[in-house]
């Protein structure tokens, strides 16, 4: 099984489908060595879910004034980084002599704190008072704070979720976070940069580990797809949206300034476009790369639909762009 590079940006392994269901095969009559190589690989697709989750939730708060967001980024970041934790801990601690029901008992627990104190334990990471404040706040959140609404008493304390976040933001920012409801504090770069450093940090140490104990072991846990959101997060190590969001402008811009020439010109200038003109240009920007909060755009886009009885045809036909579909062959798509 050979180790290859792609482009420079990774090392990783390509294994041929049929030496890998081989290795499906021989593995199975090793359980340990199944379970750490392909059982953990998901496992490790799964955590990096959650954290990209998180960061992309983050990415979409204008503020931290709404608990439900508060929550959403906080719950997903730390179920991603606990899964993390527990996959660097069995591929360091597990060998097989001690008893595998003691083993699997050690790791039902939900604290952050207490996983990093055993990964420290056995090996070399950076730490520092922010990432050990960080790892309090995401261990208080997840075996404690995220049930606090289920609880009469919630009622006579503000929100501990949005209390905890913003008081963490404040500290380490060394701002003061408002949160009322008309002039709320926005969710500025700074406050999206700090998450990415400490995220960062932590993330990388805990994947790092993962290479190195797979390396040990000769598996491949660490396997990563390039097009997968693990790739941004394990191997590109973003831990923001700034280069999407210069890339949908980037992009924009050039189609708004090209002339399309071919079969993929000649649909172009077949299709008729609705007659928007209820917001302003820059706001229509605005609604496309914001699909998650801004629906002026879809709303009016509803409307036009609605006055004008739009055929199912016309939905088909503008789906039709940024598929796969090769415009060079489209009489064999239509056939």
């Amino acid at each position: 099984m050979a180790k290859s590079r792609r482009s420079g940006l990774m090392e990783t392994t390509r294994i041929p489908l049929k030496d890998k269901r081989y290795m499906e095969k021989d593995l199975l009559n090793d359980p340990d060595l199944f379970w750490k190589n392909f059982r953990l690989g998901t496992e490790l697709q799964i955590s990096d879910s959650f954290i990209y989750n998180s960061i992309f939730v983050l990415e979409n708060m204008e503020s931290l004034y709404y608990e439900h967001e508060c929550f959403e980024f906080l719950y997903h970041i730390s179920v991603g980084v606990e899964r993390l934790q527990k996959i660097a801990l069995i591929l360091i601690e597990h060998d097989g002599t001690a008893s595998v029901e003691d083993f699997e008992k050690s790791l039902i627990t939900h604290s952050h704190l207490e996983l990093w104190r055993r990964i420290k334990e056995k090996r070399e990471v950076k730490t520092s008072k922010q990432l050990n404040r960080f790892l309090a706040l995401l261990d208080k959140f997840y075996k404690s704070t995220r049930y606090d609404r289920y609880n009469l008493s919630s009622v006579y304390r503000p929100p501990q979720d949005k209390g905890q976040l913003t008081e963490f933001i404040s500290e380490e920012l060394g701002i003061k976070i408002q949160n009322e409801a008309f002039f709320p504090t926005p969710n500025s770069d700074r406050i999206k940069n700090l998450f990415a450093r400490v995220i960062g940090k932590l993330v990388d140490q805990l994947y790092q580990i993962v290479r190195q104990e797979a390396g040990r072991l000769n598996i491949y846990t660490y396997e990563i797809a390039h097009n997968s959101k693990a790739y941004k997060i394990f191997i590109a190590k973003e831990f923001t949206f700034e280069k999407e969001k210069l890339m949908q402008r980037e992009v924009c811009a050039f189609l708004l300034k090209s002339e399309f020439s071919g079969e993929f010109g000649e649909y172009i200038n077949s299709l008729e476009p609705l007659e928007f003109e209820q917001l302003g240009s820059n706001k229509y920007f605005e609604s496309i790369f914001n699909i998650h909060k801004d629906r002026d755009a879809i709303d009016e886009m509803i409307y036009l639909y609605e006055e004008t009885e739009t055929e199912p045809e016309r939905v088909q036909q503008f789906m039709a762009l940024g598929s796969d579909i090769n415009f060079d062959e489209l009489d064999d798509y239509e056939d």
